[in-house]
């Protein structure tokens, strides 16, 4: 490992920590504290990505994994008043979702680095955050795949509300989904000052 990738590593690990302890607070209806936080995991692949190459993004998304699945196991211990903070189904639910997702998002920065310098990162988040949204909220609740861990009761989740308050009806995981990649949408736009601001360092 190169004593340079250690900030991105270290960076993606805090993030990762960061959304699952926020995850736990509510913000609103829809969205919990750890949706404005676990998007910005995007934003340190690509500056990697940008910096120091396809490899070296890959390693940091393997250190995000690695403390995804820390945080998760741990979560699974606590119990909260019902039952584990994390269940089995979010446990795979998040560990699918994360890994899948970063890893797209390297590809398609990586085929899409030689052209405008927003291109890339604007891009890759946009595809692989959809990804991530709709791997982890189908895998954590649909009722279609229950079978992933038949003990996790997520009725509560396949209730059926108006869609984000006020449109037709949907299960409520749906509306937490759309709500979600809202955030990740709107953040994605967002980080592209960052992600200029840090890479025209070094680049």
């Amino acid at each position: 490992m190169q004593r340079a990738h250690i900030p991105g590593i270290i960076a993606m690990a805090a993030i990762v920590v960061a959304s699952n302890i926020l995850v736990q607070f509510l913000f609103g209806q829809w969205l919990t504290w750890g949706a404005f936080t676990y998007p910005l995991a995007f934003l340190v692949t690509d500056i990697m990505n940008r910096v120091y190459g396809a490899a070296a993004a890959r390693k940091v998304v393997l250190a995000g994994f690695v403390a995804g699945v820390i945080c998760s196991l741990i979560g699974t211990q606590i119990m909260g008043e019902f039952g584990p903070l994390v269940t089995v189904r979010i446990a795979i639910a998040s560990g699918v979702a994360f890994l899948t997702a970063q890893l797209i998002d390297v590809a398609i920065f990586s085929a899409l680095r030689s052209g405008a310098w927003w291109r890339a990162p604007l891009a890759s988040t946009l595809v692989s955050s959809s990804v991530d949204t709709i791997l982890f909220f189908s895998i954590a609740f649909a009722s279609s795949l229950a079978f992933i861990h038949p003990a996790t009761d997520v009725t509560w989740a396949a209730e059926m509300l108006p869609l984000l308050g006020v449109g037709p009806v949907a299960p409520l995981w749906v509306s937490l989904a759309i709500a979600d990649w809202s955030v990740k949408l709107l953040l994605a736009l967002v980080a592209l000052i960052p992600f200029r601001a840090i890479t025209r360092r070094f680049v």
